[in-house]
């Protein structure tokens, strides 16, 4: 039976399933292992691990620990409660928006590209052609966010670091907008997690793309992309502070255990702790050379479980709103046995989207696609909905396809 019990609870004996830290590097060779001293549990407090989830039929139990459906179940009900609240209508459909959004993110993708290749060889940020397309970013996500933000899923692992660097970007404008920011300073959030990973053009390639566990002096080298970045913004004319503090804190954590400066709460910016939320998020959602992708929906779960250290919870539920249960381009199960991909959610209950079903699970083929508005009742187009969300690995679909 898998449990979850703080680290502090941990004993040698027991079995470590999963260190719940998925956005983390640790000292360990692999995640799984059984804890054979009091330094492996020391290792993981030094590391900032706060609970961890143990297989009490490969090691010792804990009487009384909940167990991880009963956690997962915990949450679920908590995410789906904060997802009730309204949310605006954007002025123009996805339908409308994604061949805009497309030619926006192909521009935004070639600049940061480009950009890194000029700083890793010596020249200046050129910060005019990132304010040209982070305005076009910008103009899109007002349109309809979601547009943007489904097609930033899609990542080629061999270009992952600018692409991861986009989508932090249009996350971070999408995030900021659940606070009514001015334009202006969303946009400087976005020039900000475009740039948020300009370091790493310092970090030797071997380290930067290695596809096994960085040893002790890989991870400091790799630490050390954030002070790179401040270094490189500090030499760029006409940078913000609000872009410089998501660049200098997307690492820090809200209990103190981030780096390099270890700020802790309110000693970190609000754009700072913002873009340590979206900086995660994109790459637990991201397929690297060393993890497979999260689904979102499974992602927001477990960051929503993280934020009782490592995040702000207020921030994480906030951060919830804005992606929904059901990001646009998710896989889900329907009462019906129909697969469907989630295709509107804007202006709705956020536990009920507009989905396109287009797989029928018990017959193991495809249907002719199909929308629900899992919103109305069965005589006006509803009568379904969502049981879980699926894995798209699972059944060979890319939802994609079907947006």
């Amino acid at each position: 039976m898998i449990k979850k019990i703080a680290v502090q609870q941990l004993i040698p004996g027991m079995f470590v399933h999963d260190m719940d830290c998925g956005w983390m590097e640790h000292p360990f060779l692999t995640g799984s292992f059984k804890v054979r001293s009091e330094n492996d549990v020391g290792k993981m407090i030094g590391y900032g691990i706060q609970e961890i989830y143990i297989d009490t039929e490969r090691g010792l139990d804990l009487i009384g620990a909940p167990t991880q459906g009963e956690v997962e179940s915990t949450i679920t009900r908590q995410i789906a409660a904060i997802v009730q609240a309204p949310v605006s209508i954007e002025p123009a459909t996805l339908h409308e928006e994604m061949a805009r959004a497309r030619l926006v993110l192909a521009e935004a993708n070639k600049v940061i590209g480009d950009l890194m290749h000029s700083v890793r060889i010596g020249r200046q940020i050129e910060q005019e052609q990132v304010d040209h397309v982070v305005g076009k970013m910008s103009e899109s996500i007002l349109r309809n966010k979601d547009a943007l933000l489904s097609l930033c899923r899609i990542k080629e692992k061999d270009n992952y670091t600018f692409l991861h660097s986009v989508s932090v970007g249009a996350l971070l404008m999408c995030f900021t907008r659940a606070f009514n920011l001015r334009a202006g300073d969303m946009e400087q959030v976005g020039i900000g997690g475009m740039l948020h990973d300009i370091g790493k053009t310092m970090v030797p390639d071997r380290i930067l793309n290695k596809p096994g566990d960085l040893t002790q002096d890989e991870f400091i080298t790799m630490q050390m992309h954030v002070v790179y970045g401040q270094n490189i913004l500090s030499d760029t004319p006409g940078i913000s502070q609000t872009s410089f503090d998501v660049v200098a804190q997307h690492h820090e954590r809200y209990d103190g255990s981030g780096y390099p400066l270890k700020l802790k709460g309110s000693e970190m910016s609000i754009f700072g702790q913002m873009a340590s939320i979206v900086d995660v998020y994109d790459a637990i959602t991201s397929n690297r050379c060393y993890r497979k992708a999260m689904d979102p929906t499974v992602a927001l779960r477990k960051m929503f479980e993280w934020s009782k250290f490592h995040f702000d919870p207020q921030l994480i539920q906030a951060f919830v709103r804005t992606i929904g249960i059901y990001p646009v381009g998710t896989l889900v199960m329907l009462e019906s046995s129909r697969i469907a991909v989630v295709i509107d959610q804007q202006g709705r209950d956020l536990t009920r989207p507009l989905v396109r079903a287009i797989f029928d699970a018990k017959k193991g083929c495809h249907i002719t696609p199909k929308d629900i508005d899992l919103s109305l009742p069965l005589g006006q187009g509803g009568g379904d909905r969502i049981i879980r969300h699926e894995a798209a690995a699972k059944w060979n679909i890319d939802p994609h396809q079907f947006i």
